[in-house]
């Protein structure tokens, strides 16, 4: 099976693409980026925006369905698939791209890119980083702006949810889990691989598991001021999850 630290864009693919809505344990919610996109506005009553690793559409489709003038890209098919289904089923256009973050070539620039819940630390090395924030400086239109959502996770918590399962039964009577076989922080303290268990099983006691391994990697704020600053960012400002300067 294809490992995530191997090919990052393949991670959510498959079973885990179909899993990944019911089982999230934290949804990206539209109200904690209306604030930023508020902001290019009122800078352009009819700014365009665009939203990195927009997945299933959590939560690209509920900033559409409020008018906000947004695209999606993401490097997994499989997911844009089901966010252009779910679209459909709200009665919703949107425009959605493949490609990765790191690589992305769009015909035209934006007023405002953002990336929601924490899918830069899916870039998994300071390369990748790099170049990640070099497409997106290069995307924006003059005085545009950009939200990068970051995490510094912890691993001694982490391990007590090893062996834990989540799951939900669906309407249909299926019974979705995953849960956290294995964690392993790296030697450079600033990476870290779980390996994740997926199972999808039927009323009838057929079963289909899959397995692979989530490497996740993050930035100290001097690190990412300096890869911003690299891009061409000439103004950065890191904000705490609850408003405010961040703590260092």
């Amino acid at each position: 099976m294809p490992s995530q630290s191997e090919r990052p864009s393949q991670f959510y693919t498959g079973l885990v693409a179909d899993l990944y809505e019911p089982l999230v344990s934290e949804r990206a919610r539209a109200d904690d980026y209306v604030r930023f996109l508020d902001r290019a506005c009122r800078r352009n009553p009819h700014a365009s925006m665009l939203e990195l690793c927009c997945g299933s559409g959590l939560p690209l489709l509920d900033l559409v369905e409020r008018g906000y003038r947004l695209e999606g890209l993401d490097a997994s098919l499989d997911m844009l698939e089901i966010c252009r289904s779910r679209a459909q089923e709200r009665g919703l256009t949107v425009t959605l791209h493949h490609g990765e973050m790191q690589s992305f070539e769009l015909p035209k620039r934006y007023d405002a890119i953002f990336i929601a819940g924490a899918s830069f630390t899916l870039l998994t090395s300071d390369d990748d980083a790099m170049r990640a924030t070099a497409r997106i400086h290069e995307h924006l239109v003059p005085g545009g702006s950009a939200l990068i959502t970051l995490e510094i996770p912890d691993p001694t918590a982490l391990k007590r949810w090893l062996g834990r399962v989540r799951e939900v039964t669906t309407t249909s009577g299926e019974r979705l889990r995953v849960s956290m076989t294995a964690i392993a922080p790296d030697a450079d303290g600033r990476s870290l691989t779980r390996t994740l268990r997926y199972e999808r099983i039927a009323r009838d006691g057929t079963d289909e598991i899959v397995e692979r391994d989530w490497r996740t990697r993050w930035w100290p704020q001097d690190e990412i001021r300096r890869l911003l600053g690299a891009a061409g960012f000439d103004k950065v400002t890191i904000v705490a999850p609850g408003g405010g300067a961040a703590a260092p």
